[in-house]
């Protein structure tokens, strides 16, 4: 059975507008081998129409709407590709003051002013954490077409830390920006950057770690996953870990400047010497500053290791992108291939370029078969839907979206604060991986979450997020005709089609109200276009409309992606 439709007929129920329980997605196991077919990264020639460009913007934006489709569409897909890809080299403004109120006053920042460059304020910790998710929600509900976001929150995945656990809220914009600014960039660079990083040396004991007292946090995560991976192949030993911990010590933070610096006096000029997986390499101790330097022959060694760790990270990308079934198929003929263009300088935008233009990336088996993170879904509906989100005041446009920030923690995603220092279960959990996003707890939440969205969810006091469903329904080829309107928003919302069936049963329920004549939806449409300040029949327009959401939002395509 191919991929999806072996997803679809999983998740699928019709003809009813009823969710899957969380137990129904539970209790299946998704098959560790499907057929795909002579699975390679030679380019894509199909037709490059709707389905091939949402397919696309689903895996590299956080949601899209009608005229970001017809955007794309008008180039090639290999032009659509590099537009995504090309990343803009400004970084976006930072996170302001917009969390003051009547109960809180920062006294150094004024409202609208960025703090980032302010001293740190023990009093207002927790508003400025707030702040920061607030902005990045801002970053990914903005109006980018780049695949920066989506990026970034990989890359806040695989060098996982936690604004919580870190502390200071300047430090983890910090490494946010570093992880946003590299996100395409070399890999390589970054892990050296990262490793001296003051947010990552808080989560991971680095700025403790000393000649008597070694701490492995940091060097064992560095082999375990952010280079080396498990996988076996990978065969450092725990001497190893133990070995490089002694070569990052002496790394320190000045917590009155937020500046870093090097404790030649906490570092092990000891000569230290790895496994035979390293060829017995040995890094010579050195004194005074030339200690620090010892950081970077160490992470130049581990990368001697080019294609274990080439593999370790495409696998990441794969997983992140296309789906987590790897088989010896997608190793040899995807994986592998992906690698040796990874290893040749490690920069990550040809191995992402080379993937997202390859036939093996449009494939029908890759498109529709991957649960959504909820992020996505969130992001999703609301850009689908345009709904327009506060652009000021500063302290409406924190509000607002710290307040999605909260919707996608509350299932699962705490933005800014993964489970630990693996990252979200999701993505690297055997065998489940995705799979994790919904429980009896999360899944109720998505579909209710979102139902608020539409229906309008308070922000402020007489202030709310809410989509225009009229609005909506004008948007599309002819809203009068209930079939048109019910494929158009179908095509839109999911990567999938449903069955007749299926669309037969919601257009009887939901814009017929019960009937079986396609007349009175377009009666009722026409009425109210005709007559748009007669509050009857709007509202009469507006209940179908609702209703038609909400069936589509209840059932469990709208889940994949």
């Amino acid at each position: 059975m191919q991929r999806r439709d072996f997803i679809a007929s999983l998740l699928s129920e019709a003809p009813k507008a009823k969710p899957l329980s969380a137990e129904q997605f539970q209790n299946q196991t998704l098959p560790t081998h499907l057929n795909l077919g002579a699975a390679n990264i030679s380019n894509y020639t199909g037709a490059w129409s709707d389905a091939q460009v949402k397919h696309l913007l689903r895996r590299t934006l956080f949601g899209f709407n009608r005229s970001d489709i017809a955007f794309f569409k008008s180039m090639s897909m290999s032009d659509a590709v590099d537009y995504i890809l090309n990343v803009p080299s400004t970084a976006p403004n930072p996170p302001v003051n917009g969390y003051n109120n009547a109960n809180t006053t920062d006294p150094d920042i004024p409202s609208g002013q960025t703090w980032v460059n302010g001293p740190d304020n023990n009093n207002l910790t927790a508003q400025r954490r707030w702040s920061l998710y607030s902005w990045s929600m801002q970053q990914i509900l903005g109006p980018d077409r780049h695949i920066r976001e989506k990026m970034t929150v990989f890359m806040h995945n695989h060098f996982a830390t936690e604004v919580d656990n870190v502390g200071s809220p300047i430090l983890a914009y910090r490494h946010h920006k570093l992880l946003r600014d590299n996100c395409v960039g070399n890999f390589k660079n970054l892990v050296k950057s990262v490793s001296s990083d003051l947010a990552m040396l808080i989560y991971l004991n680095g700025y403790v770690n000393s000649k008597t007292a070694p701490d492995e946090n940091y060097a064992r995560e560095l082999m375990e996953l952010f280079t080396l991976g498990k996988s076996a192949d990978s065969q450092y030993t725990e001497d190893d870990v133990k070995t490089a911990a002694k070569v990052l010590t002496g790394f320190r933070i000045n917590f009155s400047t937020l500046n870093g610096f090097f404790d030649s006096n906490a570092h092990d000029t000891t000569n230290k010497t790895f496994s035979s997986f390293f060829n017995n390499t040995t890094i010579t101790g050195k004194t005074g500053q030339a200690g620090a330097g010892e950081a970077d022959e160490l992470i130049n060694m581990i990368f001697t290791k080019e294609d274990v760790v080439a593999r370790h990270v495409v696998r990441q990308l794969y997983r992140y992108f296309v789906y987590y079934v790897i088989d010896s198929n997608i190793e040899t003929n995807v994986i592998i291939p992906l690698a040796d263009i990874f290893k040749m300088n490690w920069e990550i935008k040809p191995v992402l370029s080379t993937l997202f233009k390859s036939a093996h990336f449009y494939d029908n088996n890759n498109v529709g078969c991957y649960i959504k993170n909820p992020l996505d879904v969130y992001a999703s509906f609301i850009k689908q839907c345009q709904i327009q989100m506060p652009v000021n005041p500063v302290e409406d446009v924190h509000t607002s979206h710290l307040l999605m920030w909260q919707l996608a923690a509350a299932s699962g995603m705490n933005l800014g604060n993964p489970p630990n220092v693996s990252g979200w279960p999701a993505y690297y959990q055997d065998p489940q991986y995705h799979e994790l996003w919904l429980n009896s707890d999360s899944l109720p939440k998505r579909i209710q979450y979102v139902v608020a969205l539409m229906v309008g969810v308070n922000y402020a006091t007489g202030k709310k997020i809410q989509a225009d469903l009229i609005a909506f329904a004008k948007l599309c080829s002819d809203p009068s005709d209930p079939n048109v309107l019910i494929q158009e928003t179908i095509d839109l919302f999911y990567a999938m089609d449903i069955s007749t069936n299926q669309k037969t049963g919601l257009k009887q329920s939901t814009l017929l109200f019960g009937q079986t004549n396609d007349v009175y939806w377009t009666n009722a449409w026409n009425d109210y276009i005709a007559n748009p300040n007669d509050s009857t029949k709007k509202t009469t327009v507006n209940n179908g409309l609702l209703l038609m959401v909400k069936y589509l939002l209840d059932l469990a395509e709208h889940q994949l992606a």
